[in-house]
């Protein structure tokens, strides 16, 4: 089995995975994650969210991407959002980690939030933020790093069924 491999996608690194990054994320919605997406997902609609909301951010500087790879294949990714309000610089905030369905169980997510981490910490963050869906399966990993719950919001968003309300609950870490 290959060894998992975790990278910073940037510069043409982005728009040689685009392909690959839409198809986790329609896979991933698939699969019922939470990730601000409706089933079933237009392979143009996931196309334009990296290209069009991710990209741009990563090119800035204002946010990273890191990807992780089993072999030649994009096995899930994290993002680390560094751009924050004038009155917030030490903080940052982990957005939209995913782990193909394939590839869950083999300590991708970690490894993805691990990197995330670590790369807030070099910029000097002392504080990062997330939102997850509540009771989601991505909650307990958060917690077993040291995230805690800061709060809940009921009936936050739909399900990727388009028909379920679910909560949502806001964690942080202290770096």
């Amino acid at each position: 089995m290959t060894a998992p491999r975790i990278t910073a996608l940037t510069g043409p690194a982005l728009q040689r995975n685009l392909d690959d990054l839409a198809r986790l994320l329609i896979d991933t919605v698939a699969d019922g994650a939470a990730v601000s997406f409706l089933h079933p997902l237009a392979p143009e609609t996931a196309s334009a969210f990296w290209r069009d909301n991710v990209f741009p951010h990563v090119t800035a500087n204002a946010r990273s991407l890191f990807a992780a790879h089993l072999g030649d294949t994009l096995a899930g990714t994290v993002q680390l959002i560094t751009a924050m309000p004038q009155n917030q610089p030490h903080r940052a905030e982990i957005a939209k980690m995913m782990v193909h369905p394939t590839a869950r169980r083999r300590g991708l997510g970690r490894m993805l939030l691990s990197a995330a981490l670590d790369h807030a910490r070099t910029l000097g963050k002392t504080n990062v933020t997330l939102d997850t869906r509540s009771g989601d399966v991505s909650q307990s990993l958060y917690a077993s790093v040291g995230f805690e719950v800061a709060g809940i919001i009921p009936d936050f968003a739909l399900d990727p069924d388009g028909r379920t309300l679910h909560s949502t609950t806001y964690m942080f870490k202290r770096l």
